[in-house]
């Protein structure tokens, strides 16, 4: 079972580790790293290794059976 979940960001684009502490599926930028370098991460249906791979509104993130869909905050 998926749990879609959607997250705003404020500004665009943000580096996916930082998407990934601030969603607390990694408590530091070394831990995304693993996760990343681990393959557990698909960023729109891919696996994606990148630390830093820049996140725009509509990317869909999928971890641990989890998918996150960005989206820009209308602040």
């Amino acid at each position: 079972m998926t749990e879609n979940r959607i997250v705003y960001i404020t500004q665009a684009p943000v580096e996916l580790y930082k998407v990934l502490k601030f969603e607390n599926f990694a408590s530091s930028g070394g831990e995304a790293k693993h996760m990343l370098a681990d393959g557990l991460v698909r960023v729109n249906g891919r696996v994606e290794t990148r630390k830093r791979k820049k996140i725009l509104p509509g990317d869909l993130i999928e971890i641990y059976g989890t998918c996150l869909e960005i989206q820009m905050d209308s602040i």
